[in-house]
C-alpha cells in the first residue's frame, strides 16, 4: 500500500511575491517556485544560522517575521521573508538585497528590510 506523508504548513504565507531575477534563477536551476514556498511554510529554514533557526521557530507562535535562505545548485542564494502579520511572503535573490563585500551596489532607499540578514547572517557565507 502506498503511504503518503502530508506536510502541514506551520503558517499561512499570505500573498506571494517574487522578483523576475529570482524566477529566472529558479528556472535556470530547475527549481519550481512552489518547492521553495513549501519548504519555507513547513519550517525548513534552509541555510540560516542556528540562532536564526531558533528565532524563526519562536516567531511562528509569536507572530514575528520569518526568514529562510536556500542555496541553489549554481550557488545563488534565495531569500524568503514572510511578514510578521502573514500578509505576504517575498522571494528574492539574497544578492539583490544584501550586496556582497566586493560589490559596489547599493540597496534602494525604499527597502523595508532591516539590517538583518547581513552576509555574516548566512551560514556558509565565508569562502
Amino acid at each position: 500500500m502506498n503511504q503518503h506523508t502530508r506536510l502541514k504548513p506551520l503558517f499561512h504565507p499570505g500573498r506571494l511575491l517574487a522578483t523576475s531575477t529570482t524566477l529566472k534563477a529558479l528556472h535556470e536551476n530547475g527549481i519550481p517556485v512552489i518547492s521553495v514556498v513549501l519548504r519555507h511554510i513547513a519550517g525548513d529554514w534552509g541555510i540560516v544560522s542556528e540562532n536564526d533557526r531558533q528565532q524563526n521557530d519562536l516567531s511562528i507562535a509569536a507572530g514575528l517575521r520569518l526568514i529562510s535562505i536556500y542555496r541553489l545548485p549554481d550557488q545563488t542564494r534565495i531569500l524568503v521573508i514572510t511578514e510578521w502579520d502573514r500578509s505576504s511572503t517575498t522571494i528574492e535573490r539574497l544578492e539583490d538585497v544584501v550586496p556582497t563585500s566586493d560589490s559596489h551596489q547599493h540597496r534602494p532607499a525604499n527597502r523595508r528590510y532591516p539590517v538583518r540578514p547581513s552576509p555574516s547572517y548566512v551560514q556558509g557565507a565565508r569562502a
